[in-house]
């Protein structure tokens, strides 16, 4: 098992996935226990998940997504939808414009560390046209799909990107 460090630093963007090796229904419920472990306004949890195993439905949500064929050829896609009703009942105008989307977001990323942490791969896909996505997925107005996290066994190991010095994005006041 893998530090937390670890796990962060082991984290890239997997674009090759294994088509015949499947997510292990263990292994997406605790992926999907921690993405609900993720702190949250109001511990509201204002988020919907839905899990996309059905090829498919995985097909037109690459086709959704600029064909993005890593998302087809993932056995699963997360899709991550902020819910505003939800935030607003507590934290009215900024909560549904800004906690919802806050709360999906925070939680596909610990959905992220988690798969890491799982010996699986990931891709958060943020480039969709979020009215095909409503209309594929029956989602309420009341839902907004703010990212897909594409899941599976990694057919490739990339190179890890270079990152920002620490003093270019940290200020000290």
């Amino acid at each position: 098992m893998w530090d937390f460090f670890e796990t962060v630093r082991h984290r890239h963007s997997v674009r090759k996935y294994h088509a015949n090796l499947p997510v292990e229904a263990e292994k997406l419920h605790a992926l999907l226990e921690m993405a609900c472990a993720a702190p949250s306004a109001g511990d509201l949890q204002s988020y919907r998940i839905i899990v996309v195993q059905d090829a498919e439905t995985r097909a037109a949500l690459r086709q959704s997504a600029d064909n993005q064929d890593f998302i087809e050829q993932a056995p699963v896609c997360l899709v991550f939808c902020a819910d505003a009703s939800r935030a607003s009942s507590e934290f009215g105008t900024r909560g549904a414009s800004l906690y919802a989307l806050q709360d999906a977001t925070i939680a596909a990323a610990y959905s992220q560390l988690a798969t890491v942490a799982a010996g699986m791969a990931s891709t958060w896909i943020g480039r969709f046209d979020e009215q095909r996505i409503r209309d594929l997925l029956e989602l309420p107005e009341t839902l907004t799909p703010v990212a897909l996290i594409s899941i599976g066994y990694p057919d490739e190991l990339p190179e890890p990107t270079s990152r920002r010095h620490l003093d270019e994005v940290v200020e000290y006041r």
